[in-house]
């Protein structure tokens, strides 16, 4: 499929629910198609894996091409500068996500940007930064403890910034660096208290919002994770 081809057949599925929901995340109504995520995972099962063709869909502007561009790129070819110049054009909290966890996640050199963009001022490199944090303490097999101890102590030092889409971010990877065990739940809750101490009202609010789940984990037979006591299967496992 031809990128023009890709875009008429978004454009056939729209939907204008669709489209103000996108709008309504700050994406500028010339870069709105309205098509679901769901149309778009599809779509992407479609088309074969290429680099060349995913950069035309991202260049187009439109978000929904830009989320389908993720899905299309090879991970093994994509560069670390390729990665760069996408976050730089990411705009919207649900890109930056939908980046990590499907593109930069599997790439083996991913933590480089962790320790890159933790620091950064781009809002959507910094939420980036946690949001591979989180990612990686879901998926990664092979993290050690050293290096989510490394992660905590980032969680302790750049979770000051007020913007809701970063300091939701934070509290997500402290919440699935907690859910790894119960050594590292009850990390997680030691440091989670620590923020809470700090007077800093971002802090205290990372901390709150992340001690209402870290505080009712369970262990759940078959799964590795520990997961909420408020879910259903916590409550059939707490039975």
């Amino acid at each position: 499929m031809t990128c023009q081809t890709i875009l008429e057949q978004m454009k056939s599925r729209s939907s204008e629910q669709y489209r103000k929901n996108v709008i309504r995340m700050g994406i500028p109504e010339s870069c709105s198609i309205g098509v679901s995520t769901a149309t778009i995972r599809e779509l992407a099962k479609k088309i074969e894996k290429s680099n060349d063709l995913a950069w035309e869909l991202w260049n187009t502007g439109y978000h929904e091409a830009k989320l389908l561009a993720v899905l299309l790129f090879d991970k093994k070819t994509v560069s670390l500068d390729d990665i760069e110049r996408m976050m730089a054009d990411t705009a919207s909290w649900d890109l930056c996500d939908h980046l990590c966890k499907n593109l930069i996640i599997k790439m083996n050199e991913y933590y480089q940007f962790i320790d890159k963009w933790v620091t950064s001022s781009h809002t959507y490199k910094k939420r980036a930064a946690f949001t591979l944090i989180a990612s990686s303490a879901i998926h990664d097999k092979k993290i050690t403890d050293d290096t989510l101890d490394k992660y905590l102590q980032m969680i302790f030092d750049f979770s000051q910034n007020d913007h809701e889409h970063i300091k939701k971010a934070v509290s997500w990877a402290l919440r699935e660096i907690g859910k790894r065990d119960f050594e590292y739940c009850e990390k997680s809750l030691i440091l989670a208290y620590e923020l809470k101490q700090s007077g800093n009202k971002v802090q205290v609010w990372i901390a709150n919002n992340a001690i209402k789940e870290l505080s009712s984990l369970v262990k759940v037979e078959g799964r590795t994770r520990l997961i909420s006591s408020n879910s259903q299967m916590g409550k059939e496992a707490e039975k």
